[in-house]
């Protein structure tokens, strides 16, 4: 049984999910940052089994074009400069039918590896409330 054709690729930017619908009548959201850490490229996927390349912090990545190759596939360009991988319609339907697994599994490699979603360099702010007398909150 061969995949299902694309019938329609939306890219909603606002909410930065990629829209597909197949002809089979599925429909799936996929968000930018699943996308890009699962990106089919060499960079991402290595060049074998177990030189998968952890990819942390994507979570404000954006989808910056969508590209045609032939009738099999697109080249999604992100925000972050990756370009490489070529997203056939197998790969974007298997992405799809196990997203919410492989979600859960991307979460589960960047706290194995004390890894973040956030980008780089962002800075995350903590407020603590401090005690004693005169005890205020302080930000961290």
């Amino acid at each position: 049984m061969s995949t299902p054709q694309p019938t329609e690729i939306a890219l909603h930017q606002a909410s930065r999910l990629l829209e597909i619908a197949f002809s089979d009548g599925a429909v799936f959201r996929l968000p930018c940052e699943l996308l890009r850490v699962y990106s089919p490229s060499a960079e991402v996927r290595g060049h074998g089994p177990g030189q998968e390349v952890l990819q942390a912090g994507k979570r404000e990545v954006e989808i910056t074009a969508v590209e045609p190759v032939g009738s099999y596939a697109v080249r999604l360009v992100f925000s972050d400069g990756h370009d490489t991988g070529l997203y056939s319609w197998d790969y974007l339907y298997h992405l799809g039918t196990n997203q919410d697994r492989l979600w859960q599994e991307y979460l589960d490699r960047l706290a194995r590896a004390g890894a973040s979603r956030e980008p780089s360099g962002a800075v995350s702010e903590r407020v603590v409330r401090q005690s004693g007398p005169g005890a205020s909150w302080k930000k961290l």
